[in-house]
């Protein structure tokens, strides 16, 4: 009797399994690509976020994430960031940021919020939508693209690099407007600090007005410390409650932004973008959560120190991107709509202020 005969095919099936089990990479090797991909660009961002935090302590005028943003600019622009660190300055630009915007809703309750007041709440809305359309509609008038207009609007009306990261998503804007939007808020920012202190008393404004004006007008959280600290550290409280508060409304502007543009925003699978984004979601959850009370002021701070952490390496990662070569390609355009938002962010502030506030 013969035996049976194998089916066609069999030990090539087989065979093919065995391949396949033979070249499935090891968890060791897993991690070794990973740690090539990203390894050498997060490096790099470790030792920008050290640099920066060793360059801003002894000036009490320069923010640590003011710093990180002009080292990663540095660092892009003399080729110490080359291609092999761009998924790992990419990594820390995106994913590390949404981390450091999430711990930032831990420093805000809903109490903090009411304690400003229908008046304080009404200087912090308003300032922000004006500031918010208005530059949009100066940028268009100035000729620039609707996608830079939103990202310079919104990362001065919010939040600087922050919340024009977080509205990236919902646009097409190419790599040199979201820088040059990064460097405006930081430029511009950076000049508050120097430049309102001196204004405080000449405007007519008292420290607690002031703390108010700096809190509605400055752009990123490091720099209204550093801007309110000059009138002692009760003002700084009052200005970063305003701040924040202006942060909380991050999440129905760019919830409004993807409902605008969800038809002209579809993924590679055919899938519309949420509507308001997993981190932005978070950050309303952190705050939340720090209004229950359940957190101790030990995790609070060290939610604080993380969160620092997270932002200045972010910063560095997205200074990076800066890239003077590209910015060229867009003129002085970008220039002019940072100064004029500037002015107008700080002018219907005050007016807030001194009517509303003070």
């Amino acid at each position: 009797m013969h035996s049976p005969l194998p089916r066609l095919g069999s030990k090539r099936q087989a065979g093919a399994v065995a391949t396949t089990r033979d070249t499935k990479p090891t968890s060791v090797e897993q991690t070794r690509r990973i740690a090539s991909t990203y390894g050498p660009g997060l490096l790099l961002v470790a030792i920008g976020s050290a640099v920066a935090v060793v360059v801003a302590e002894p000036f009490a005028g320069v923010s640590k994430l003011t710093a990180a943003v002009a080292i990663g600019a540095l660092m892009g622009n003399v080729g110490i960031a080359r291609p092999p660190t761009a998924k790992g300055l990419t990594f820390a630009a995106k994913k590390l940021l949404r981390v450091g915007v999430v711990l930032l809703g831990l420093r805000l309750s809903l109490s903090d919020i009411s304690a400003l007041g229908p008046r304080g709440l009404g200087v912090v809305a308003v300032t922000v939508a004006i500031t918010f359309f208005g530059t949009q509609w100066i940028g268009r008038r100035l000729g620039l693209s609707r996608d830079l207009s939103l990202l310079v609007a919104t990362g001065y009306s919010i939040c600087g690099a922050s919340a024009i990261a977080a509205v990236e998503g919902a646009t097409d804007a190419e790599e040199e407007e979201v820088a040059a939007a990064i460097g405006l808020v930081t430029l511009f920012g950076s000049l508050a600090i120097i430049v309102l202190p001196l204004l405080s008393g000449p405007l007519g404004l008292t420290d607690e007005g002031f703390g108010a004006w700096v809190g509605a007008s400055v752009h990123d959280v490091a720099q209204v410390v550093a801007t309110a600290s000059t009138a002692g550290a009760p003002i700084v409280a009052i200005a970063i409650v305003v701040k924040l508060t202006r942060v909380v409304l991050l999440a129905p502007i760019v919830a409004g932004v993807n409902i605008h543009r969800r038809d002209e925003r579809v993924s590679v699978d055919g899938k519309r973008p949420p509507i308001l984004p997993l981190f932005v979601a978070l950050f309303l959850g952190a705050v939340a959560l720090r209004t229950t009370g359940w957190l101790s002021d030990d995790v609070t701070s060290l939610a604080k120190d993380i969160e620092g952490w997270m932002l200045t390496a972010a910063l560095v990662g997205l200074g990076a991107g800066v890239r003077i070569d590209r910015l060229r390609k867009l003129g002085p355009q970008p220039l002019v709509l940072g100064a004029i938002a500037w002015l107008m962010v700080a002018t219907v502030s005050y007016i807030g202020v001194i009517t509303l506030v003070q």
